[in-house]
This record gives structure tokens, sequence and C-alpha cells, in this order.
């Protein structure tokens, strides 16, 4: 089984980081307010990126860090941006 971890902006403008074995399904349950609290409270979200794994112990490594991404990276990220991304990864000593 195929795992995705994705990325919504919600309506406020903030990004939330997830994963599902079913993103139809989960996209449906964060707009129509059976989501997790954070989403529940800034409908509409509108999914602007998603990868598939193929375990969900990796969906969850990876989601755990996306979430832990400024929102920059993050934008860099959803644009495809790789150039930024490589930027925004190196060490900042």
């Amino acid at each position: 089984m195929a795992y995705r971890v994705y990325i919504v902006r919600c309506a406020d403008g903030s990004y939330y980081v997830g994963h599902t074995d079913d993103l139809e399904c989960r996209m449906l349950r964060h707009n129509d307010g059976r989501g997790p609290a954070y989403t529940r409270a800034r409908r509409p979200v509108t999914l602007v990126y998603s990868e598939t794994l193929a375990s969900e112990a990796l969906a969850v490594a990876r989601e755990q860090q996306l979430k832990h991404w400024s929102g920059t990276k993050k934008k860099a990220l959803i644009a495809g941006n790789k150039t930024l991304l490589r930027r925004l990864s190196r060490s900042r000593d």
C-alpha cells in the first residue's frame, strides 16, 4: 500500500502537513470539518503538494521532517524550486 505526504494551504494562508493512504478521502475530511482542529478552523483548504512513499513509517518520518521546515522552505518545495531548497538546507554555522 502506498502512502502520501501532503501539504495543504489553509484559508488563512498557513500550511498543514499530513500523511494518508487515501488522499481524496482525506481532503474531503479536511474540508467538511471532520479533519483535525487546525484545518477545521481554517477551511477551506487546498492541496498544494503531495508525494508518494512506500510505507507508513516513511510517510510519518517525511511528515515530521516537513512539519519542522519554515514556511519559506515549504513554499520552495511546493514551487519545485530546487535551487532555493538547497540554499535553505545549507548549515547555518
